[in-house]
């Protein structure tokens, strides 16, 4: 029996409309980011833009190729392509190359690839399956939320040990996924609440903090109906967050790796350090604040032309949007991007199978976690941690998986029509 093939009725072209003005406008980014008279051409392959341009012509290629396989293959092969993925992430720490000092990328003769790029699709392809296979209840069963948590946890493991922070804080944005199949509210607030100890004990002195929440504990118990288990869960969690401000430090000072302090110190405001550590960010901010309200215009900017802004075709490839097209290009930009994130939601909410929906949400998640750090460390609002921004930023590996992880789900939202109510 041959697989049905997506109509093309079926296919949502805005969405791959999108994805195509994205990649587009990225080409034209990182074209200007590097831009020398002497080498002009966009196929110049001995350049980022020209190298580029063939990343691009190889993603849509296999992204179209995607759009004609069988929807069930990602169902079937869900978990032995987390297999590979695994695989190569472990292949990494034998053989993998030191890259800006991070040792996560795997290089033969001139291809050099991050297979952390693609395990996140790999994981959300697994995590998908999982939650959807049959008598299976997130909300519900321990034994399933424990087994969900290790699919993630397994592949932030092996790539926070090639230190790859970055690339490891990205799975953390799969707790979306899961507060979607049932996880409780009161964990995501807590994790909020956990977040906020954390800044203030980097900023203030923890005898205050635990004043602070000693009071605060204690007027709580003032205002509520007081009983055994409740006095107890609030001394527990007095104790708990007094035993996490006080290791915080610890962890800054003995975990953290120097330039990573050095940046989380910037970020708070506790050191200045525009010729180290803040100078990424400090001329970042100069360049996206030069373009005014309309921008320079294509291939004006002196922030660019001049190379102010370090590692401005990757990490920092909206300061050149900002520079080039203004507050008005900006404001353009954030909300395409915004429209394709609203998009992919409402997709997600559309599917009839449990499989998709799943995925779809990881797809959405995995956006908006790299759109959010990615937009927010070039405006000096996120700490500098080096992820890309999906399909703006060089990078064959991240251009190739972002494709990969976009079109899968395009096709599988292509075949909703067909779908039954199980595989």
């Amino acid at each position: 029996m041959t697989p049905l093939q997506p109509k093309p009725s079926s296919i949502d072209w805005i969405t791959l409309l999108l994805y195509f003005i994205f990649i587009t406008i990225g080409l034209l980014s990182v074209y200007a980011s590097v831009y020398v008279e002497s080498k002009p051409m966009i196929w110049d392959t001995s350049m980022n833009y020209g190298k580029q341009l063939i990343w691009i012509f190889i993603s849509v290629f296999i992204g179209l190729l995607i759009l004609l396989i069988d929807e069930k293959f990602f169902y079937a092969f869900a978990y032995p392509i987390y297999a590979i993925t695994i695989f190569l992430l472990v292949l990494v720490l034998a053989i993998g190359t030191t890259v800006k000092g991070s040792s996560s990328w795997i290089e033969i003769g001139g291809f050099r690839m991050q297979p952390a790029e693609f395990a996140k699709f790999g994981t959300a392809l697994a995590l998908a399956k999982y939650l959807s296979g049959y008598n299976k209840n997130f909300e519900k069963k321990r034994r399933d939320q424990y087994i969900s948590a290790a699919i993630i946890l397994a592949p932030m493991v092996i790539i926070l040990l090639q230190n790859e922070t970055g690339s490891t804080l990205v799975f953390f944005s799969f707790i979306f996924v899961l507060y979607r199949e049932g996880l409780p509210g009161w964990i995501l607030l807590a994790g909020l609440v956990l977040g906020i100890l954390a800044i203030l004990a980097l900023l203030v002195p923890a005898t205050y903090i635990l004043i602070g929440l000693a009071i605060v504990a204690l007027l709580f118990l003032l205002m509520v109906r007081r009983t055994k288990s409740l006095v107890l869960i609030t001394m527990g969690m007095l104790l708990f967050a007094g035993v996490l401000v006080n290791s915080i430090d610890y962890v800054f000072q003995n975990v953290l790796q120097a330039h990573q302090r050095t940046r989380i110190n910037v970020l708070l405001g506790k050191e200045v350090d525009i010729k180290g550590a803040g100078y990424n960010v400090q001329q970042s901010k100069i360049a996206i604040g030069s373009g005014g309200f309309w921008g320079k215009g294509f291939l004006q900017g002196t922030q660019n032309k001049f190379r102010f802004v370090p590692e401005q075709s990757t990490d920092f490839i909206f300061c050149t949007i900002g520079e080039e097209y203004g507050f008005v290009g900006s404001v353009i930009f954030i909300g395409l991007y915004m429209y394709l994130l609203f998009r992919l939601l409402m997709m997600a909410e559309r599917q009839r199978q449990k499989f998709n929906r799943i995925y779809g949400y990881s797809v959405v998640s995995i956006l908006f976690f790299h759109f959010l750090i990615n937009v927010g460390m070039t405006l000096g609002l996120m700490p500098v941690i080096g992820i890309p921004l999906p399909f703006f930023s060089y990078g064959g590996s991240a251009l190739l998986s972002f494709t990969v992880l976009l079109f899968i789900f395009i096709r599988l939202d292509a075949n909703r029509v067909n779908e039954l109510k199980s595989f």
